[in-house]
């Protein structure tokens, strides 16, 4: 009966001291809250059926590596085509020196015959009819060079307009093209896949989704009556919960803060059961690799 009052007795002690040990750690935190990165989903910019996606669930990827590939035939055949168009006009273009050489001969040939006519009016052997006739024919024959010269001048500054106006079309297929290859923004892991290789996707269809794990964000909620302790840029201790009494603590930095009281998640723990209004809060954390997509944690300010 001793033994049995004894051993009753240190059950309850243990009971006691477990129950105190409990009721301390619910309140060493000034606030709690789970871990969270940003995450994007990737889609598909153009429309086509994918030949390559090089990705699996879990994948650490490289941002701006190409992870997969969509076809493209359709637009490299409407790009040669445009191409070929260009140089289609280019062989059009009119060759204004070879194109206006010979009324240059030929006022060239009237300027030397007046140069002649008047050396001989000088001289009484020819009459002013004669030079009249051939400035006349001068006039006209610079007037031509000036009609010519500008209707070849507009058909090839047209020529020109007509190609940079395609060359605008050849520089949009060639941006279809570059977004047709299926790259990831940010360096992060595979958090879901949702295409494979041969389905047909078409613009604005999710193709995965990634997340910056390196990069980490802890949201976690305040009280009202620690709000005046808190502000934008200030570092904080974070403590992460791996579970069996074990944590490990980091450095974190607070950047952002909600400007509106909600009422606590049912699964964060607050200091005072009896706070039921809190503040949002966000703390970025640089990740060593142990953190976890919504490990819990606390926060030591």
């Amino acid at each position: 009966m001793k033994y049995n009052f004894a051993f009753r007795e240190l059950s309850i002690l243990s009971l006691i001291l477990i129950s105190f040990a409990c009721g301390r750690d619910s309140g060493i935190y000034d606030a709690s809250g789970s871990f969270e990165a940003t995450e994007i989903i990737v889609s598909s910019e153009v429309g086509g059926k994918i030949l390559e996606l090089n990705i699996n669930e879990g994948d650490l990827v490289e941002g701006g590596t190409v992870l997969g590939q969509i076809d493209t035939v359709q637009l490299w055949l409407k790009k040669r085509q445009i191409l070929a168009t260009v140089r289609a006009l280019e062989a059009r273009r009119p060759q204004v020196g070879k194109q206006i050489a010979a009324i240059e001969e030929q006022i060239s040939i009237q300027t030397t015959e007046k140069e002649r006519v008047e050396r001989l009016l000088k001289a009484g052997a020819a009459t002013g009819k004669q030079l009249d006739d051939i400035n006349a024919s001068l006039s006209i024959l610079n007037k031509q060079l000036d009609a010519q010269r500008s209707s070849l001048t507009n058909t090839s500054g047209g020529i020109t307009e007509d190609a940079a106006a395609l060359m605008i079309q050849v520089e949009q297929i060639n941006d279809q093209l570059q977004r047709s290859r299926i790259t990831s923004p940010i360096r992060g892991v595979i958090l879901a896949k949702y295409a494979e290789v041969g389905e047909v996707t078409g613009a604005g269809r999710p193709i995965f989704k990634v997340a910056d794990i390196e990069h980490m964000i802890l949201k976690a909620y305040i009280t009202s009556d620690i709000l005046t302790m808190v502000k934008l840029g200030q570092t904080v201790k974070i403590f992460a919960d791996f579970g069996a009494d074990s944590s490990r603590e980091y450095e974190g930095r607070i950047v952002w803060m909600s400007d509106k009281a909600e009422f606590t998640p049912k699964t964060i723990q607050t200091r005072s059961e009896r706070d039921n209004l809190v503040y949002a809060v966000k703390i970025a954390v640089t990740n060593d690799g142990f953190l976890k997509l919504g490990m819990y944690g606390g926060v030591k300010l």
